[in-house]
């Protein structure tokens, strides 16, 4: 992970082709660095439609956020992404892009992957993510290793949790997952790059709720509990 960061980090950028799906500008892109090459997913921040409860211009930097909140839970889900001011297109996230099989996610997983999504739960909870679809979640091909992506409108200082993965609402969350909030609070400086101050409070915040009720929590009634399009 450390050399995949360091070639993401400082390598130079090669454009492959555009992914058409999806409202944001996206890029493939191969980073090459010390005769070494990484396939990397690279999100312009200028090619990023303006949203009505999002400031503009952010969401990269939301990726980003995503990335670190991913790591210091400990639970490596999100493949690295750094944020770099020198892309082709303008400053933009940088995401190692990750091998996997379009076709299974969420709405035809098996029964015992499906039981693997917990830390995603609980990602998402604490990423306030409005936009968990069926696709944001997939095992990498080789190792069947779980990650999850497309985290442009998180960390929203208001509730905004928008998911198809309610299947452990209401559950006890397990100990071994519930550990790492108890040092939310010393996270500050890895998110001060990338979401302001009330954000990062708000995050806090959340993280304290769950590491109190030690349960998922179940859909907010009177409210849209679900993305669009689900997958």
């Amino acid at each position: 992970m450390t050399q995949i960061k360091t070639i993401l980090t400082h390598g130079d950028y090669e454009l492959r082709g555009q992914f058409m799906l999806g409202s944001n500008y996206t890029f493939l892109v191969d980073v090459h660095h010390e005769g070494e090459t990484v396939k990397a997913v690279y999100k312009p921040s200028k090619g990023e439609q303006p949203l009505w409860d999002f400031p503009d211009n952010t969401l990269a930097l939301r990726e980003c956020a995503a990335y670190q909140l991913s790591e210091a839970l400990g639970f490596h889900l999100v493949p690295v992404t750094i944020y770099r001011d020198d892309g082709p297109h303008g400053p933009g996230s940088l995401q190692q892009y990750i091998e996997y099989d379009v076709d299974y996610h969420y709405f035809n997983f098996s029964v015992e992957d499906k039981q693997k999504l917990r830390p995603v739960v609980l990602f998402d909870i604490l990423a306030n993510n409005a936009d968990r679809k069926g696709s944001h979640v997939f095992f990498e091909d080789d190792t069947h290793r779980l990650f999850a992506i497309d985290h442009g409108i998180c960390f929203h200082e208001e509730p905004k949790l928008r998911t198809v993965v309610w299947d452990f609402a209401g559950q006890a969350i397990p100990d071994e997952l519930l550990a790492p909030l108890a040092s939310a609070g010393s996270w500050s400086s890895l998110f001060e790059p990338y979401l302001n101050s009330r954000e990062i409070e708000a995050l806090f915040l959340r993280a304290e709720e769950l590491y109190t009720a030690k349960v998922f929590p179940r859909p907010i009634q009177g409210r849209r509990a679900y993305p669009y399009p689900p997958i």
